[in-house]
């Protein structure tokens, strides 16, 4: 998983044209609301859960991202980053909920693989390595990780997301995948 390009994710996650998928919203179509939710939830889902790091606080923000999608679809200007756009609603609901309640606690076994289970492309070893990952990653770096290798991003569009400089996106993604490698050669040891 974690080396596919962003195309053959995107490709194999998000069978439609999400940009057509948004005009169609915006157009009061609430079957184009359904198919954008069914490509985009696990991605999304994910995302939130690693800002929230709480089951109910991110199916809450998710739930509220694609109530969001709908009534701003009209806003929404085509620029060939739809996810990007469905990303920073997610990030401003997920920060949002932590400003409101200001917690975080650890995030369960359960919570993780229901960011993947939908996703054919995610093999039980992916989830196994992917578990791992999470405990070892900061909060910022395993938000990049799940952009990433979850969403599909690139780096540049992780880092207008999160309103960091490409350059530290670049620096914790690469820290990220350190991080993961000693984890699996650590886990090759033992």
């Amino acid at each position: 998983m974690f080396g596919m390009t962003s195309t053959e994710q995107n490709t194999s996650t998000c069978q439609i044209d999400l940009d057509k998928c948004l005009v169609r919203i915006a157009a009061g179509e609430r079957d184009a609301l359904a198919e954008l939710y069914s490509a985009t939830k696990t991605a999304v889902y994910g995302f939130i859960l690693s800002i929230v790091k709480n089951a109910t606080d991110a199916e809450d923000a998710l739930q509220d991202t694609y109530v969001k999608i709908w009534s701003a679809a009209e806003s929404y200007r085509s620029q060939g980053k739809p996810m990007a756009w469905v990303f920073t609603i997610a990030r401003n609901n997920a920060t949002s909920i932590l400003r409101d309640k200001s917690k975080t606690v650890d995030i369960p076994e359960e919570d993780w693989q229901t960011c993947y289970a939908d996703n054919p492309a995610v093999s039980s070893d992916d989830k196994i390595v992917l578990k791992a990952a999470m405990e070892t990653l900061a909060d910022d770096e395993r938000q990049i990780i799940m952009l990433h290798a979850v969403g599909g991003m690139k780096h540049i569009e992780i880092a207008k997301i999160m309103g960091l400089p490409l350059s530290t996106v670049l620096s914790k993604y690469s820290r990220a995948k350190k991080k993961l490698q000693k984890t699996l050669e650590e886990g090759e040891k033992a």
